[in-house]
């Protein structure tokens, strides 16, 4: 059985820092790109960042670029989110992903097991 735990997230001002973690279990965690995706109230889940199974390439969204770093320890089987200059429209529930594959992706469907989402609220 294959999980997935975020954790990180919180309450933060405009302009502030969170470095969102994701551990996973299992003992092939290196085999996989990883994913972080978000979902704000109303709207659809949309892709964050990903990064190869050995963190060689790495993908962010136009929208984050710039501000997030995603990155990989295959040694703790984790994936981190670093996000900075935080602004009021990150606010959302993110998700760590685990990829189908080695390969990175920006579509979630491309993404077989999900975190259960921590919150991050960036306070305007």
């Amino acid at each position: 059985q294959v999980q997935l735990v975020e954790s990180g997230g919180g309450l933060v001002p405009a302009g502030g820092s969170l470095r969102l973690s994701c551990v996973v279990s299992g003992r092939t965690f290196s085999s996989y790109a990883m994913g972080w995706f978000r979902q704000a109230p109303g709207k659809e889940r949309e892709f964050v960042a990903t990064i190869s199974w050995n963190g060689g390439r790495v993908y962010h969204a136009d929208s984050v670029k710039g501000r997030f770093t995603i990155s990989r320890d295959n040694a703790k089987n984790a994936v981190y989110l670093q996000m900075n200059s935080l602004k009021a429209e990150d606010t959302a529930v993110y998700y760590c992903a685990r990829g189908k594959g080695t390969l990175v992706s920006m579509t979630s469907d491309r993404y077989d097991y999900w975190g259960q989402g921590t919150q991050v609220t960036v306070s305007s």
